[in-house]
């Protein structure tokens, strides 16, 4: 039992030296200006999705990208279903390379069981089956994001596939910087993702 502990203690010590939380999945890092922020990839329940996710992670595509847009309460419609969310990727500074890489078939949250709750991180989309490079992190419970939502006119809602373990301190500190028609002014750099 002794031997266990030790084991336990050194296996925590090499987590906290790589500056990785510890989790049963795959755990990438958001490095941005204000901080990191540490998110866990569902690859068991949105296997598609996360794949594709950690594939443009370890390509290295999201070096030097963006969070380039936010939904709060104040820059969508009175009459709109709201939506609260930051979202980033490489549109904003290579559009070219993220029309060029395939899209990601729609896995829903009604497969995954994956739902739209704080934290969790999602692929921007079009139409069922358009998600490249785009995401975004929801900022509170965003039940609109499900299958069946209301924020989607085809009803597919988006395909969630991980959650944010540690930074969400960061997170909403991004989700406060100034912006102007639902995109930051200036865009908050992502310096990049790695795993």
């Amino acid at each position: 039992m002794f031997r266990f502990y030790i084991i336990l203690i050194i296996f925590s010590c090499v987590c906290s030296a790589c500056g990785t939380p510890a989790s049963k999945y795959p755990v990438v890092l958001i490095q941005t200006k204000h901080g990191e922020i540490a998110v866990e990839l569902y690859t068991d329940k949105a296997p598609q999705t996360a794949g594709a996710f950690l594939k443009n992670v370890d390509a290295g595509i999201y070096k030097n990208s963006y969070f380039y847009r936010v939904l709060n309460q104040d820059n969508q419609a009175s009459d709109a279903v709201k939506t609260f969310l930051v979202q980033g990727g490489i549109w904003r500074n290579n559009s070219k390379l993220s029309d060029s890489l395939s899209r990601v078939p729609h896995e829903t949250t009604q497969q995954t069981g994956i739902l739209h709750t704080d934290g969790v991180i999602s692929m921007a989309r079009q139409e069922p089956g358009s998600a490249g490079t785009e995401f975004f992190l929801c900022i509170g419970n965003q039940p609109g994001l499900d299958f069946g939502g209301k924020n989607n006119p085809d009803g597919q809602g988006y395909a969630a596939f991980g959650k944010v373990i540690e930074g969400l301190d960061v997170l909403r500190k991004i989700y406060r910087q100034p912006e102007e028609d639902q995109y930051f002014f200036p865009p908050v750099p992502i310096y990049n993702i790695t795993r």
